[in-house]
């Protein structure tokens, strides 16, 4: 493949990174104090920040091109190094409207959403006026085999009645949140285990929808969309909220689940590019035992190491994106699977080298490193554990050599 980039493409990743240096990173510290204060509210930095990304045209940039008017015309190979430059920092991918999980619902609502489901959801997420949810995790099963999903989603009448417990349902304690996308089973003895599941669309506000609680992951909260517990209890819809059909609902998670790992993907290679910008002007700058770090091997040898597996991970991921536009999400599942084994673990070997370069100063508030390691290291399990994906792909490897 030809790695060199068109000139709109370097034209989109020159715009978004002069945003990021000029109009991002320097309202982080405002933005998190703003979190402080209203935890579960969008801080009034970011809807200042989005409507300056929408006014210059970086809006939606993540929506492949074959969703017409709903999307921004790239291709996966072409948000690649956008999304990259979004990765710098925990709060960016929501200033472009590309933040999941309503990059994912967006996808799904585009892909599979009757034009009633589009105009009343997904307009309004498109223009980023709402947020929204992917309920599919549950406390009680392993939740890695969708299969195991027991949240009940029963046929009455002309409603469904949905019963059931959801955790780490990120984007549920978000006040703007007003719509969740609920995997459950309307069809539990179908002989078919992967004929079992639909997905539904839940108003937030439903009576007998409870956002119990906010999980946290390492101590962080991820204010202001969060991870939520979520109790359904008889929780009542109209039958036209369900997507594509009863029985389809595993088929519109492995379409949602392809996009979004390897957006997940291209973030990281960002927050890891920006750890080890860090580490090298930390090792430039920091002087112990009489002389700067960059003096010592040892730093030498992991920023080199760092270098090295960074640009590892980008081709790699560069590579799984030009194989989704040309043969298609599912012909491209092996890719897919190996960079989200790959960039996960990279990120956090990058990071845990930032960070004891920092010293203390790398565990701490005053940057971003801590942030990037604890969000690393939930893509080790958001979207798949690392050993479903290698139990997989060890499958696929092995059967063509059977």
């Amino acid at each position: 493949m030809d790695f060199r980039f068109s000139d709109k493409v370097e034209t989109l990743r020159a715009q978004v990174r002069e945003f990021m240096q000029q109009q991002v990173l320097p309202q982080e510290a405002t933005y998190a104090e703003q979190l402080a204060a209203n935890p579960w509210e969008t801080p009034p930095v970011m809807e200042t920040l989005k409507q300056q990304a929408r006014d210059a045209g970086l809006w939606n940039l993540f929506l492949p091109q074959e969703h017409g008017d709903y999307s921004a015309g790239l291709t996966n190979l072409e948000y690649a190094p956008l999304a990259e430059e979004m990765g710098r920092s925990v709060m960016a991918s929501e200033v472009f409207n590309c933040a999941a999980p309503d990059t994912g619902n967006m996808e799904v609502l585009a892909k599979y959403g009757n034009a009633e489901q589009r105009q009343r959801w997904l307009a309004p997420l498109l223009e980023g006026r709402i947020r929204s949810a992917f309920a599919m995790t549950e406390p009680e099963v392993a939740s890695s085999d969708a299969t195991n999903i027991e949240t009940s989603i029963r046929r009455d009448g002309d409603d469904y009645v949905i019963n059931g417990r959801k955790f780490y349902i990120s984007g549920a304690m978000r006040k703007s949140c007003e719509i969740m996308i609920v995997m459950g089973k309307t069809d539990p003895d179908n002989p078919n285990r992967y004929q079992q599941q639909s997905q539904v669309l839940v108003p937030v506000n439903t009576p007998g929808v409870t956002v119990k609680r906010a999980m946290t992951v390492f101590g962080y909260n991820d204010a202001p969309e969060g991870h939520a517990e979520v109790l359904f209890e008889n929780v009542r819809v109209p039958v036209e909220n369900i997507i594509l059909g009863e029985g389809r609902g595993f088929e519109i998670a492995q379409g949602r689940l392809g996009p979004g790992r390897i957006h997940h993907c291209m973030r990281l290679i960002g927050a890891a590019q920006r750890a080890f910008e860090l580490m090298c002007e930390r090792a430039n700058r920091r002087v112990a035992f009489g002389q700067p770090l960059i003096k010592q091997g040892s730093v030498r040898e992991d920023i080199a190491r760092s270098y090295c597996e960074i640009e590892q991970a980008r081709l790699m991921t560069l590579k799984a994106a030009d194989m989704m536009d040309r043969v298609g999400n599912k012909d491209a599942r092996d890719m897919i699977a190996m960079i989200k084994i790959v960039a996960p673990n990279m990120a956090l070997n990058v990071i845990d080298r930032a960070m004891q370069i920092h010293g203390a100063a790398g565990l701490s508030q005053d940057t971003p490193l801590a942030h990037f390691f604890a969000y690393a290291r939930t893509l080790r399990l958001a979207d798949g554990p690392d050993q479903v994906h290698m139990m997989q792909l060890g499958r696929n490897l092995a059967a063509q050599f059977g």
